[in-house]
């Protein structure tokens, strides 16, 4: 069974966007482009109002992905579960449509007998452990995250730790939103470790505004870049061997 790449955006935020497009609608985008957005909203001892609430809620479902508000220090965990729920989500998404395609009509796998469901499950988990996956972090780093920050750092190098345990191939990539000159800037390029974050996070400034909406944005072009530059080299590859025949 072919799946791809699985692509996820993890935004991390604290609260609600208040500079630039709507963020539910850049993800609605991300979702039809093929890229799942999962939200984690983090708490001190404070709580995120009913507007923050309500934008993490939609943000994730419009983006087909997962949301979760916890404290911060549940982050950790929080990270990792929601990152490994999404590709389960993703994945099983991919097996029901296999299940349509070969059965006909709307079946998914809960409309199987109980031992072809179980069966089933299984080869979504051994996907699970084999696909590749990348994943775009937004951290949000609006002025009411600055004492948060050191704990996002920890979360995500465990989150490296664990999906690195996996067989498959993983990327990760971190961006941070507002950066120092513009809304979105991007603080580590794709890499299969985090563990370079640890001198990175140190020397963040925080502001005070939240352009989640751009940040989404600038994450969903960045994928496309990748994939253009991807397409590229595979067309000079043929040309080189076609030149080399």
């Amino acid at each position: 069974m072919k799946t791809g790449t699985l692509k996820q955006i993890l935004l991390i935020t604290d609260g609600c966007s208040n500079q630039g497009e709507d963020p539910i609608a850049m993800a609605a985008l991300a979702k039809e482009q093929g890229i799942t957005v999962n939200v984690i909203g983090v708490m001190e001892h404070d709580v995120i109002d009913d507007q923050g609430m309500k934008e993490i809620e939609g943000i994730a479902m419009s983006g087909g992905g997962v949301s979760q508000v916890v404290y911060a220090q549940q982050l950790s965990q929080t990270v990792q579960m929601v990152t490994r729920k999404a590709m389960t989500q993703t994945l099983q998404g991919v097996v029901n449509k296999e299940l349509q395609q070969i059965l006909g009509g709307s079946k998914t796998v809960e409309d199987l007998p109980p031992e072809q469901r179980g069966e089933v499950m299984e080869v979504v988990d051994e996907l699970g452990e084999t696909v590749e996956l990348e994943v775009l972090i937004l951290v949000d780093t609006s002025a009411s995250m600055k004492h948060k920050l050191p704990t996002v750092k920890e979360a995500l190098l465990d989150l490296s730790l664990s999906l690195n345990a996996r067989t498959g191939d993983n990327r990760f990539s971190v961006f941070v939103f507002p950066g120092k000159k513009k809304d979105v800037e991007k603080l580590l390029d794709w890499t299969p470790k985090l563990e370079s974050l640890t001198s990175i996070f140190s020397k963040l400034t925080t502001g005070g505004i939240t352009p989640t909406g751009p940040a989404i944005r600038e994450a969903l072009s960045y994928f496309k870049k990748k994939r253009s530059l991807r397409s590229l080299l595979s067309r000079d590859d043929e040309q080189y061997f076609e030149e080399s025949i």
